[in-house]
């Protein structure tokens, strides 16, 4: 069998699959787009192989011999299994059944995940997330492994073997308790507060622009823009007191609810958390650096249909934060109108 194998050319099947459907040599040609005599000289070489003459010319068309019956079924299936072998593979989300993983902060499980699982609930009902913490040391080999689908966070010096896209962008600002009348802050009321902020994976090894980095990733760990702060503050003389560094967002409601604490944050976090808790919101007195959050994946993934429905499913369930950011800035814009004050306070808004 491996010697005839051998000696066949695919393509003698296909004819023989089409002579085997239409039962007529002129049309089996029109089928494959080839010319009759093209489609009778392929005949010939496979009949010539098998030692069987596969078709008998009857007044009713191309008669199947028992042979030619007895290998149509098996050679249609081959020839299905072998199209869909090198055809594009296709991804339904309406009915796929599988799991995707995601590396998240609790930043973006906060102002992006309700709305993934939400959109996850209408198009793909059978398929499962895993929410895992972006915070581990071994988020890059997590990838490489396969272990994990997609990271979102901020990324700097990516590795040739990762790809990206950009997701949303944000700036600074500071929250506190409601209880809290602070009105506009400059940078001297600034310096006299005591402010809680972010470091996702503590000192090791984290780099001196506030990214950590770990087998050809640099990922962004201090979550907001200490140097925008320290500069603006030293400019004044003043300094900031960093009372409290947490690695992760989600105490600082209870802690700002129950203490004299304030807290530097992304303004979609804000947003969100002010929504469900007693926060208000105050613009900085500095124009802080916008951060880049996007989702990262590895290279070998990317022409995969369903890595490719997955980052098009998370690029939608950010439509709000980029929708916000565009709103926010053309009203910065606009603000440029009026006095020197109103400039400066358009300013620190821009992202």
């Amino acid at each position: 069998m491996t010697t005839i194998l051998n000696r066949i050319d695919l393509n003698l099947l296909r004819v023989f699959d089409a002579v085997m459907e239409e039962r007529s040599v002129l049309r089996a040609g029109q089928r494959i787009c080839l010319s009759q005599s093209a489609v009778s000289h392929a005949l010939a070489r496979l009949r010539e192989v098998l030692g069987d003459e596969l078709f008998i010319r009857t007044p009713n068309g191309m008669q199947p011999t028992a042979r030619a019956l007895m290998m149509a079924p098996l050679i249609r299936q081959a020839w299905r299994s072998l199209e869909t072998a090198v055809g594009v593979p296709k991804f339904e989300p309406s009915n796929a059944n599988r799991q995707f993983t995601i590396a998240v902060s609790d930043f973006v499980t906060i102002v992006m995940v309700p709305r993934l699982l939400d959109l996850l609930r209408h198009e793909a009902p059978l398929i499962d997330l895993v929410v895992r913490s972006d915070s581990t040391t071994e988020l890059a080999e997590q990838i490489d492994l396969g272990h994990v689908d997609a990271a979102i966070g901020t990324f700097s010096h990516i590795a040739p073997r990762f790809r990206s896209r950009s997701l949303f962008a944000c700036d600074d600002v500071l929250i506190a308790g409601s209880s809290r009348h602070l009105g506009r802050l400059s940078v001297e009321s600034l310096s006299e507060l005591s402010i809680a902020a972010i470091s996702l994976h503590g000192q090791q090894n984290e780099l001196a622009e506030g990214f950590v980095s770990e087998r050809g990733l640099f990922r962004r760990s201090e979550m907001y823009d200490r140097a925008a702060l320290e500069k603006a503050l030293s400019t004044s003389g003043q300094s900031a007191r960093i009372m409290v560094s947490l690695p992760q967002f989600f105490a600082l409601p209870t802690l700002l609810e129950q203490s004299e604490l304030t807290a530097i944050v992304p303004r979609p976090l804000a947003a969100s958390m002010s929504r469900t808790q007693s926060l208000t919101t105050y613009e900085l007195p500095y124009k802080s650096e916008s951060a880049e959050v996007g989702v990262l994946w590895h290279e070998r993934t990317t022409n995969d249909a369903a890595q490719q429905w997955l980052l098009n499913i998370i690029s939608r369930a950010t439509e709000h934060l980029r929708d916000r950011s565009a709103g926010h800035i053309a009203g910065s814009k606009r603000s440029f109108i009026g006095t020197t004050s109103r400039k400066m306070a358009a300013i620190d808004c821009q992202f």
